[in-house]
């Protein structure tokens, strides 16, 4: 008996995002995030008062950031506080931004993955599963050899591999069939599993076969993961696994 639950049941693959899916970063990017805007918001206040006020890392990341490529994710946060960025002002956000996230990953506690993410991938490779990690992000690599969990992927498409393919960030689907392609299966018999609701209409988008959601903030995040496109959302990829199950 299959001690995958029913959603990833029967898929010949799953493309997993890293940060908050993986590996419990996502607070390091928030925080590098917020460290940038809040830099440029001080020297460059918007017009409007009500748009003045720091980066929220409960409202504005997950809406304008979270799983988009750092130039992406800045614009929009601009653009949502009535700027109109150029290229240079974006750039220079999101280098500030790198900046940030790599300083923190360097001198702060090590990065472990998920518990309940490693039951499952130790589940899926135990049924022949292949599986994927897909990040905007071009520290998805280390994270992972940090977390010490590389050496169960067949393939990682990051944010270095996306920039020198020339690939289109979330919620465009480019990062996921990238990933699907390596691992030489078709979208229709791959899962993406995804924390963010780019990445839930970037898979939406691509056609892949199921779309899991991972709401670890409560309710607000399921129900936007839902909203966007998500067949299944879960607290946990825990729940995934079926009771019994041996790793």
């Amino acid at each position: 008996m299959s001690g995958i639950a029913a959603p990833l049941r029967g898929v010949a693959a799953v493309v997993l995002d890293t940060d908050g899916v993986i590996t419990d970063s996502a607070h390091l990017h928030a925080a590098a995030w917020k460290c940038a805007f809040d830099t440029f918001l001080r020297a460059h206040p918007p017009e409007l008062l009500e748009k003045q006020g720091p980066f929220d890392v409960l409202v504005d990341y997950p809406l304008y950031v979270d799983g988009r490529a750092r130039r992406d994710g800045a614009a929009a946060f601009l653009v949502s506080r009535g700027v109109r960025p150029d290229a240079a002002v974006i750039d220079a956000i999101a280098a500030a931004k790198d900046l940030a996230y790599g300083e923190r990953l360097r001198t702060g506690a090590p990065v472990p993955a998920f518990r309940g993410t490693v039951d499952l991938l130790h589940t899926l490779l135990s049924e022949g599963v292949l599986l994927a990690a897909a990040s905007a992000s071009r520290h998805a690599g280390e994270l992972l050899e940090r977390a010490h969990v590389a050496d169960l992927f067949d393939a990682v498409v990051d944010g270095g591999e996306a920039a020198r393919l020339g690939l289109r960030g979330k919620p465009h689907p480019d990062l996921f069939l990238e990933a699907a392609r390596r691992l030489r299966t078709s979208p229709g018999a791959t899962a993406v599993v995804e924390d963010a609701t780019a990445g839930v209409t970037a898979a939406r988008r691509g056609g892949f076969a199921v779309v899991v959601g991972v709401a670890r903030g409560g309710a607000a995040d399921r129900g936007r993961l839902v909203v966007a496109g998500a067949d299944v959302v879960v607290g946990d990829l825990g729940e995934l696994v079926t009771q019994g199950a041996v790793r």
